[in-house]
């Protein structure tokens, strides 16, 4: 089947889209957004698609694929095992956040080639990432619904992928340095406590509940549930903040 024709506000949109994430997506090297493309046979990339829905001032799906050797980071940390969602969700909100006031739903992995083609079939465009070589990400973009009469930005005549010699000299990422502009969920627990249903059950306004930790005891800093760090809370302008006095170890993280 034949992917419908998309319009050059359709190609700017993906672009923009592609543009905002490709800020926030971890990878080995730097990337820029490439050409849009309405045929996902373009696409020959080794990895993991999220896709995920939006609605407000348009309403549509988001897609975001990035290569396996973010996944494989993702997989293996000091902190466990890490969601490729959670990671690449700073870029799908960028992304649907170009085409006005929307609210995106939480996102699932899904078959990288079906979602692409799926995505296409339905009318929508992928545009490649690539580091100036090869293509190391896509974002898709299919607008299904525009409640809004704001104007888009329109497609350059060539949209223009820069050379490999424009490209910040850096080193090629691997491994853990994949991961460092990856969002993560930081928990500061003072204490715990178990209780029975008929406890949970009785709990009023003004109710004390006792928790497992001495009074000005350090309390524990985790990620994703893991303990890494402790320390001792303090106030900053009317805000809670915890000091670190100690970093947890990788062998007492296991035990």
């Amino acid at each position: 089947m034949t992917a419908p024709t998309n319009t050059s506000q359709d190609l700017g949109r993906a672009l923009a889209a592609a543009e905002a994430a490709v800020a926030l997506l971890p990878a080995s090297s730097p990337l820029s957004a490439g050409t849009p493309v309405q045929d996902a046979a373009e696409i020959t990339l080794e990895g993991q698609a999220i896709r995920a829905r939006f609605a407000g001032a348009a309403q549509g799906e988001i897609l975001v694929m990035v290569a396996q050797d973010l996944v494989d980071a993702l997989g293996e940390t000091p902190l466990g095992s890490l969601d490729v969602t959670q990671a690449v969700r700073p870029a799908i909100e960028a992304a649907a956040a170009t085409l006005g006031p929307v609210v995106v739903d939480p996102g699932n992995v899904t078959d990288a080639a079906e979602a692409l083609a799926s995505l296409v079939a339905a009318g929508g465009t992928l545009v490649p990432l690539t580091d100036g070589t090869d293509v190391r990400g896509v974002v898709g973009l299919l607008v299904k619904v525009d409640t809004t009469a704001a104007t888009t930005p329109s497609t350059p005549s060539t949209p223009s992928t820069p050379s490999t010699k424009d490209l910040p000299a850096s080193p090629p990422r691997t491994g853990l340095d994949l991961l460092h502009d990856v969002e993560m969920e930081v928990t500061a627990e003072l204490g715990r406590t178990r209780m029975s249903v008929r406890e949970l059950l009785a709990l009023t306004p003004g109710t004390v509940v006792e928790l497992d930790r001495a009074a000005g005891g350090p309390a524990d800093l985790l990620v994703n549930g893991r303990l890494i760090a402790r320390g001792e809370v303090v106030v900053i302008d009317e805000n809670f903040g915890l000091r670190v006095t100690e970093i947890v170890s990788l062998s007492d993280q296991r035990s």
